[in-house]
């Protein structure tokens, strides 16, 4: 996989500075305000204890998601990616980039590399980026575009594996319901303008210039397993009384 230190640097030093804060997450949760006690126990927390996972995550992307199975089901996602190393990322997935967004879910998005050492059927629970990066509705909020277009590079040949547990999109003020399989799109007239719309001009941006900002991006030849939702071939979670992971190994 193509490495490109400099990005991540880049992304690391600005990404927290600017291109966040614009985006309400969808629902309101119940639940009492904190209280006194609660304020002091977390202002001490935050003093005492480490964190130090989330001091990598260092990159921030914006996208689209929708339910495997039913595309009508789209919403934007917010990423907060840490990368572990050339081949293999972890994003954690918000309804918006304030202080009360909601995690929705996580991604997992690995190098065309690694995604040649899944089986098939794994391969199935994994959509590409191509379509992504090379239309221009994935960026890379706040920082410059000749970075963003450094990162997009890499990105554009990789896989993603996404799961969210929180539906905020449906209106769920609660994290109720299964845990669900999320894809990404593959090629135009699948994403509702209206929500590229709305996030382009929270961000003052435009797709349209990330797109044609990216034509010299080299487009991936795709797995013909990943996407399988384009062939018929869904994959979803069901809650059911069978125990499996807890007992047995994958």
């Amino acid at each position: 996989m193509k490495t490109n230190c400099t990005v991540l640097v880049i992304a690391t030093m600005i990404v927290t500075a600017c291109g966040g804060n614009n985006t309400d997450s969808n629902v309101v949760s119940p639940g009492d305000e904190k209280s006194a006690k609660s304020k002091t126990l977390e202002t001490g927390a935050d003093l005492l204890q480490g964190k130090n996972p989330l001091r990598y995550i260092n990159t921030y992307l914006d996208g689209f998601h929708f339910y495997n199975g039913n595309m009508d089901a789209q919403m934007e996602a917010h990423h907060y990616v840490s990368q572990l190393n050339e081949d293999l990322y972890q994003a954690i997935i918000y309804d918006g980039n304030g202080k009360d967004a909601k995690i929705m879910g996580v991604e997992y998005i690995i190098s065309e590399e690694l995604f040649k050492t899944l089986d098939e059927e794994e391969k199935k629970l994994w959509h590409s980026h191509h379509y992504e990066v090379k239309s221009g509705t994935l960026v890379a909020p706040g920082i410059p575009i000749a970075a963003e277009h450094e990162l997009m590079e890499i990105l554009v040949s990789t896989y993603g594996k996404t799961i969210h547990a929180w539906h905020t999109d449906q209106g769920r003020a609660l994290p109720v319901g299964a845990p669900m399989i999320m894809m990404g799109f593959t090629k135009d007239g699948q994403l509702n303008p209206d929500l590229v719309k709305a996030r382009d001009e929270r961000f003052d941006i435009s797709t349209e210039e990330r797109r044609k900002n990216r034509e010299n991006i080299q487009m991936p030849t795709v797995d013909p397993m990943a996407n399988s939702w384009e062939k018929g071939i869904y994959r979803q979670f069901v809650i059911g009384q069978e125990v499996d992971s807890a007992s047995h190994k994958h």
